[in-house]
């Protein structure tokens, strides 16, 4: 069971739409999430001159999140995480805030900052919740037993403080949460499709090795064909989905699934042939 964390929250804009710097009890870490138009604000913060790792987020033309994720070390000129940001990265030019990573006691050398580097972008990319736009898979660099076991435990940190500020980058689509575990699993049939599902606080998740209609009825709404088109790359030749999806609603993944209008809270069923609607009723 986790333990209750204490969490602190400077509005450094007095705002929260604008700057906000982030710790935790007993964490040497520091977090700052900085809206792009808010950089040059920074120009006179010292701590953002060291070494760390940063995250810029944004959406792309289809309207999904985006994030690329990179490293800045301390360099000639006295300047680290603020410049690096500030400076051209071809793969995501549409960014819109960003969050670094530092320490309070400027503790990162290169080859922690590469591990960290590398381990944030893989957590990311098994997530699959957002888009990871780095071209190529970040040299972890070489580290000691004893290292690695204190940058992991800062990782496990920096998850939590990365969700609090809005972005659950690193979390998978289905948690073992007490929440989740008691969400039970839902299964459905349609027209030759045969998905498994379950309900979560972000809407509703079809599972990896669930097999997709291939036909599209006229009565499908634009919805689900666009969610079938922005998961394209997720759909083998077999339609049977690579990797878990997140849909907005039971409704939406019935349609992603079957090709049609459906009804989720019909369509999904427990292991006992319980209808979702149902289910709903009966905990009421």
């Amino acid at each position: 069971m986790p333990r209750s964390k204490t969490l602190k929250l400077f509005l450094m804009d007095g705002e929260p739409s604008g700057r906000i710097k982030c710790s935790l009890a007993n964490w040497t870490g520091i977090a700052y999430k900085i809206p792009r138009t808010s950089l040059d604000k920074c120009k006179d913060m010292d701590i953002l001159k060291q070494s760390g790792v940063y995250f810029l987020f944004g959406t792309n033309k289809d309207d999904d999140a985006v994030v690329y994720i990179g490293q800045a070390g301390v360099r000639k000129n006295g300047k680290g995480l603020l410049l690096r940001v500030q400076e051209a990265h071809p793969s995501i030019d549409y960014w819109t805030e960003t969050i670094m990573f530092t320490t309070s006691n400027n503790s990162f050398g290169p080859t922690e900052i590469s591990y960290l580097e590398n381990r944030f972008c893989n957590l990311a990319i098994q997530a699959n919740r957002y888009n990871v736009k780095n071209g190529n898979d970040p040299n972890p660099g070489n580290i000691t037993e004893e290292t690695e076991s204190e940058l992991e435990e800062f990782i496990d940190y920096a998850k939590i403080v990365m969700g609090a500020l809005g972005h659950k980058v690193f979390e998978p689509f289905i948690s073992s949460s007490p929440e989740s575990e008691a969400e039970p699993l839902l299964y459905l049939e349609y027209s030759g499709s045969k998905a498994t599902g379950k309900r979560t606080s972000d809407g509703f998740v079809v599972m990896k090795g669930s097999t997709l209609n291939p036909q599209i009825t006229k009565a499908c709404p634009k919805r689900a064909i666009k969610d079938r088109n922005k998961y394209a790359e997720l759909i083998d030749e077999t339609y049977t989905l690579t990797a878990d999806v997140l849909l907005s609603s039971p409704s939406a993944a019935a349609s992603f699934v079957g090709g049609a209008s459906l009804s989720g809270n019909f369509k999904w069923k427990d292991e006992n042939g319980v209808s979702l609607g149902e289910l709903e009723k009966m905990s009421k």
